[in-house]
């Protein structure tokens, strides 16, 4: 049995798909982009201020779901510019402070609104 996962508190889908699927234990969240779900606008200025709006859209989503981002066992990011790569780093961390979940990061042509970061994760509660 799959839950739909969708909150005012992360940005609505702006396609055909769901914020995030929770099935059973595992919630799998789509990709997040820096979009303030508050006021619509994106948070694009600098990578460093994108990254904490995406990971901030992905906490409340996993929130919802009544878990943390102790819970996320793997991350996918998406980046416009790979030179990013050691913001992304920094910031990413002052998320993940226990166990860092595993991932992968690449660079992309282009992602949705023309931003320039997506992430999206799994998480898992035992």
């Amino acid at each position: 049995m799959k839950t739909v996962i969708q909150i005012p508190g992360a940005p609505a889908p702006i396609g055909p798909y769901s914020q995030a699927i929770l099935s059973n234990n595992t919630l799998y969240v789509s990709g997040q982009i820096p979009l303030d779900p508050y006021t619509g606008e994106l948070v694009n200025s600098d990578i460093a201020s994108a990254t904490h709006r995406v990971l901030k859209n992905i906490s409340a989503l996993i929130s919802e779901a009544g878990m943390t981002l102790d819970h996320v066992v793997k991350c996918s990011i998406f980046l416009k510019d790979m030179n990013d790569f050691a913001v992304v780093n920094e910031v990413y961390a002052s998320y993940f402070t226990n166990i860092p979940p595993a991932r992968e990061t690449v660079q992309v042509a282009k992602l949705p609104l023309d931003v320039s970061i997506e992430i999206s994760c799994i998480a898992v509660i035992d």
